[in-house]
């Protein structure tokens, strides 16, 4: 199927004024089309901004400040092993947790390469409840991929095919795919394993158009997301390097996909999807209010001294939005504990502090 995109193509070769004329017109459309619902397998989503699984980060405190605000069609559990999946408890796992409330948008992505295993995995979490699974193509990790799990899946197809289609014989619900480019920078590849998938019974793909080992060194080809979309008929959406609505509207412009995934700007600005949506600018107020809520849901899921040990993960991703992050950042790691934490972002936001239009790419990676 060809690309049709949801508004005007952005012509990268432009000149400035009418560059900036287009982009315009684009930031006016975003709302309209993030807003229209999309079909994944059975169901739907209202929102076609989700956000994408953040191994350790996006817990069920972050996943709850982020849904005070809404915005987000779609939420992520962890990464969780696929071996742990069938007898984890949810009270103690800090992965494997979440809201009752959440779970109707709710997607846990699991890894692993034995197909039954993951089978089996995905049954607990259509029996739970969960909107859907996602299993995960895209973690290059060594831990990860010496396994067989991961991104590693992309270099055995006979191993891919099996994983994917015994999850999909085991469940109903959705079934979602991230996954990479591949272990070389081959479009055609990422396109051929698009069509594999949805063959294999895919419901959705959330593509990440980097080279498997890539740290983010270098930047992601968006021009690839095209590429995969244009390639199959599920719903696709585009991750990577989107950090403003801007962004968003490039990225929707540029590929023609059907949805976003936001990755490390859903930890820095758990209020961005909110915001986007309405096509508003963030309120000095998010930004205090998602500190004081972070805090606090941390402390209510996990308490000491695991809320403390979390924050200092989300920290650098939420600190990145100062001009004097590096400072705060540093402040939150060398506290005795979570309620020094607090108060130290309390007498932060007592100054009024100055908000970098973008996050701090020292502290964002």
């Amino acid at each position: 199927m060809g690309v049709t995109p949801p508004f005007p193509r952005l012509f990268l070769t432009a000149g400035v004024s009418r560059f900036s004329g287009q982009l315009k017109a684009l930031l006016m459309n975003l709302s309209s089309f993030l807003t229209k619902p999309l079909a994944i397998g059975a169901k739907k989503i209202d929102s076609r901004l989700i956000m994408a699984p953040l191994s350790g980060i996006a817990t069920v405190a972050l996943r709850q400040v982020a849904d005070s605000f809404g915005g987000f069609g779609l939420y992520y559990a962890g990464m969780a092993s696929a071996s742990a999946v069938p007898t984890e408890k949810p009270e103690v796992s800090f992965v494997f947790r979440w809201r009752s409330q959440e779970l109707p948008r709710l997607v846990c992505q699991i890894f692993g390469s034995n197909p039954s295993v993951m089978a089996r995995a995905a049954a607990r979490i259509e029996a739970e409840g969960f909107f859907g699974v996602d299993l995960n193509f895209g973690c290059a990790v060594s831990a990860i991929t010496r396994n067989g799990a991961g991104a590693a899946l992309l270099k055995d197809l006979s191993a891919a095919r099996q994983v994917v289609t015994q999850v999909r014989k085991a469940v109903a619900i959705p079934l979602i795919i991230k996954y990479r480019t591949g272990w070389k920078d081959d479009p055609k590849y990422a396109q051929e394993m698009a069509l594999r998938f949805e063959e294999w019974g895919a419901d959705a793909l959330i593509f990440h158009p980097r080279v498997a080992p890539d740290k983010r060194t270098r930047p992601p080809k968006w021009e690839y997301i095209a590429c995969v979309k244009q390639a199959v008929t599920i719903p696709v959406f585009g991750n990577g390097n989107v950090f403003s609505q801007a962004d968003c509207a490039r990225m929707i412009s540029l590929t023609g996909c059907d949805g976003v995934a936001l990755g490390r700007i859903a930890a820095a600005r758990p209020f961005c999807a909110a915001r986007w949506l309405a096509g508003q600018e963030a309120a000095p107020a998010d930004y205090s209010k998602t500190a004081a809520m972070l805090c606090k849901s941390l402390t209510e899921h996990f308490g000491p001294p695991h809320d403390f040990s979390h924050l200092k993960k989300i920290s650098p991703y939420f600190c990145a939005n100062f001009l004097y992050g590096h400072g705060l950042d540093k402040k939150i790691r060398y506290a005795k504990n979570m309620e020094q934490a607090c108060r130290i972002f309390e007498d932060f936001f007592l100054e009024d502090p100055p908000v970098n239009g973008l996050p701090n790419p020292h502290l964002f990676n």
